[in-house]
């Protein structure tokens, strides 16, 4: 049972988004609140593995929460919801220790595959998101190095395979579909892939294929 925190500013939006999950199998709501120091007090007595967190429309205020959520509960993952998807919030918000992040455009099955690959232990980002991130790091950020053809032939046929679907930004599910495999298997190959390469996050993974000519942007 994956147990989810919610935070929601707006008592309709916490309504609907609490009973939206608390209907999905295998997922549970412990908490939920419009108040940010009510949660955190609430979260000291009661772990969540997941914070569910809509950020307002003055978001970037806000991201200062975020990072002071994350150093109070290290082991719990937060997944932003924002109607607010511009390249500015993105990146504030991944820099503030979010995990995962919805736009206006995600929907009831890209929330349920956020939350549990985030419980899985990879970030998620949502499709038109995942390009935003990842021209950005790639601009800005330091990128690992192109390694040796030999290091590069650790990984497998299907291996490079689902590297090239993720860095054209399809989802979890949509590569488990088109390679006629499950979703946890896709999520299995990516977390060899980021051991054998030695990389610390997905987005390093797409940074890295790119810049070894295994998929273009």
């Amino acid at each position: 049972m994956i147990e989810i925190a919610i935070y929601n500013d707006y008592q309709l939006g916490l309504e609907t988004l609490t009973k939206l999950i608390a209907d999905i199998p295998d997922f549970r709501v412990t908490l939920s609140s419009r108040n940010i120091e009510e949660l955190t007090q609430s979260l000291k007595k009661r772990k969540a593995h997941i914070l569910v967190y809509s950020l307002p429309d003055d978001s970037l205020k806000n991201l200062i929460q975020i990072s002071q959520l994350k150093v109070a509960f290290p082991r719990m993952s937060i997944l932003i919801l924002s109607q607010n998807d511009g390249d500015e919030i993105i990146m504030k918000a991944v820099k503030s220790g979010a995990r995962g992040f919805l736009g206006k455009d995600s929907n009831t099955n890209d929330l349920k595959e956020a939350i549990l690959t985030l419980r899985n232990g990879y970030e998620y980002f949502g499709n038109s998101i995942t390009k935003i991130v990842l021209n950005r790091y790639i601009t800005s950020l330091d990128t690992p190095e192109q390694l040796p053809a030999n290091e590069i032939k650790q990984l497998s046929a299907r291996q490079i395979e689902i590297l090239k679907l993720w860095g054209q930004s399809l989802s979890n599910q949509e590569i488990a579909d088109k390679l006629y495999i499950s979703v946890r298997t896709v999520e299995t190959h990516k977390n060899h892939i980021m051991q054998k390469l030695n990389l610390k996050s997905t987005v390093d993974m797409v940074k890295f294929a790119i810049k070894n000519n295994i998929i273009e942007i």
